[in-house]
């Protein structure tokens, strides 16, 4: 299988790159908790009851770590922070979290391999990757007009 994608138009006014396009990967499919506990569980001797108890607390757990301002490190997968979006003060004193802070996120750093100015981001999640056009695209790649 491969990584899907559909092509977009940049419509955006004021861009020095519009009228160009782009492509953009979709999900039509999404694979969730227990869909991967069943998959684990064909690949070792766990349990998928086990294997599901384990990514709910793990689950529990990080969100714990994380509202407690610690970063979590899942060892060969990366590292995951809070991030807040904030808006500005005009000085340190005016700053407050009920005006200032507006939202926050989950940011995600893959691990890193290599060490020094040889560090690198893991890119085991793109190993073999293929990228293909999804089908039914209703945007003609021919250089015609937009098909219905």
């Amino acid at each position: 299988m491969a990584v899907m994608y559909k092509l977009y138009e940049n419509k955006q006014t004021n861009s020095p790159t519009k009228g160009k396009w782009y492509a953009r990967a979709i999900h039509p499919q999404r694979v969730e908790t227990n869909e991967l506990a069943e998959r684990i569980q064909r690949n070792c001797t766990v349990k998928r009851s086990d294997v599901l108890a384990v990514l709910t607390e793990l689950v529990e757990v990080m969100q714990d770590e994380l509202q407690q301002s610690h970063a979590v490190k899942l060892n060969g997968f990366g590292i995951f922070k809070i991030g807040l979006r904030t808006k500005p003060a005009d000085s340190a004193a005016l700053f407050t979290v009920t005006e200032n802070v507006v939202d926050y996120r989950i940011n995600f750093q893959p691990e890193a391999t290599g060490g020094g100015s040889g560090t690198r981001r893991n890119r085991q999640f793109l190993e073999g990757i293929r990228v293909q056009e999804a089908p039914k695209n209703d945007i003609d790649t021919t250089g015609g007009t937009v098909t219905p």
